[in-house]
């Protein structure tokens, strides 16, 4: 890499300024405690914790069902230009963990209408916009389990609000602490406030799949973890190995 810049490392000197992604990634973070008092849900649908709350995720064949049989209401839970660049037909938008300030289309609907969360990652910011959902009372909620991306492989419906939009993809290998198992590796366009998540494994690497809209690999990132905060290039983060 030609330039990377640490912007903190837990127990380390700060070398860069500040990355102002303060609780941000805390957000994906899951509570101790375990809320398994969920809505029913098929045995077979695997599930994830958020903040104390049980999620579970629908497959993709389940889901799409759904959406021809008219018989559940879309989130999608990533950013305002994923969303415009597209999205599944007829799905609003409502960020995650807990969407919009004010004038949230979710806040119209009745707290038992069925609702799907979806975003790319697969899960993180669906399951924590449908954790705060279920703690808000909503008692029919799921995550999409194979995220947005095959949705759209599959050639099932979705729309667009920029037809001029350029999507790009990038993928980022790192490693951290492994001591950080479990928590989320973030990556954030700071210019745009695109963002993607993914789960720490065992060994402490994580791999992060950016869907980024109009946003060139020339572009600065911001990378953390619960260990380290880094600043450099799309392309400096995709070319090799991140490490603190």
């Amino acid at each position: 890499m030609k330039r990377r810049t640490l912007l903190r490392a837990t127990g380390g000197a700060v070398l860069g300024g500040s990355v102002g992604l303060a609780g941000c990634l805390d957000q994906f973070s899951d509570s101790e405690s375990d809320n398994t008092d969920s809505h029913d849900f098929p045995p077979e649908y695997e599930t994830e914790t958020f903040n104390g709350q049980t999620v579970p995720f629908a497959p993709l064949e389940d889901v799409a069902e759904w959406w021809e049989d008219d018989e559940a209401y879309f989130v999608d839970t990533r950013t305002q230009p994923q969303y415009d660049e597209a999205h599944i037909e007829g799905a609003v938008f409502s960020p995650a963990p807990d969407g919009l300030e004010s004038s949230d289309p979710v806040s119209d609907w009745g707290t038992d209408t069925r609702i799907v969360t979806y975003c790319v990652c697969p899960i993180a910011q669906a399951g924590q916009r449908a954790a705060v959902l279920l703690d808000n009372g909503y008692t029919d909620v799921y995550g999409l389990a194979d995220g947005f991306n095959p949705w759209r492989e599959n050639g099932h419906p979705v729309e667009s609000n920029d037809g001029q939009a350029s999507l790009s993809t990038y993928e980022i290998e790192g490693e951290t602490d492994p001591a950080d198992a479990g928590e989320y590796a973030l990556a954030v366009h700071p210019d745009t406030g695109q963002r993607e998540a993914s789960r720490i494994d065992a060994n402490g690497g994580y791999e992060l799949s950016l869907h980024f809209v109009d946003v060139p690999d020339s572009s600065l990132l911001e990378l953390r973890t619960p260990s380290y905060e880094l600043e450099g290039t799309i392309e400096e983060f995709s070319s090799a190995t991140v490490r603190a």
